[in-house]
């Protein structure tokens, strides 16, 4: 199967602020112009299923596509960092996340481990229908687990690297 996994376009919220699953505002000065890229990019794609994480800004951004028989799914969401979330990332004590980012969650929110593990289920799930081709608006660290399970990053690489506003990554599952 075939999965083009398609970031949300840049949000309108200040740099250096944590905003996980927060439903946050697209930055409408530069939506147009990253919602056509996506155009461009998805155009020649015939998709069997498109599939869509429940916040605004990958629901705003499908909608703007015209697109139709959009399943939305919430394994598909951001990660939740919980306290962290709306806050500065410079007013966040990150003590715990130092020794084992990957294990440790954010206060009542979810470590990178529970995230892959429902990234991971609905990319299982997914395998089992009879899809050749899917679209996925989701978020940059959904892409990043996704590039784990495909084998194509390992936990420390993952995150070297992202996706930019309204980016695609193609997957081959």
């Amino acid at each position: 199967m075939k999965l083009y996994l398609v970031r949300h376009t840049a949000v309108d919220v200040p740099k250096g602020v944590c905003y996980g699953q927060t439903d946050v505002p697209l930055d409408a000065s530069v939506f147009v112009s990253q919602a056509e890229n996506v155009r461009r990019k998805l155009a020649h794609i015939k998709a069997d299923a498109i599939f869509c994480s429940p916040l605004s800004r990958c629901l705003n951004l499908a909608d703007y596509l015209n697109l139709t028989s959009i399943e939305i799914d919430h394994r598909l969401m951001e990660l939740n960092f919980g306290e962290w979330e709306m806050q500065a990332w410079n007013d966040i004590d990150m003590s715990p996340w130092q020794t084992d980012w990957h294990c440790t969650p954010a206060p009542g929110g979810e470590s990178f481990v529970q995230m892959y593990r429902r990234v991971a289920s609905f990319l299982d799930e997914v395998c089992t229908r009879n899809i050749r081709t899917a679209i996925v608006f989701t978020h940059g660290g959904v892409i990043n687990c996704t590039k784990i399970y495909c084998g194509q990053a390992d936990w420390h690489s993952a995150f070297n690297s992202s996706t930019p506003y309204g980016g695609t990554e193609t997957f081959e599952i």
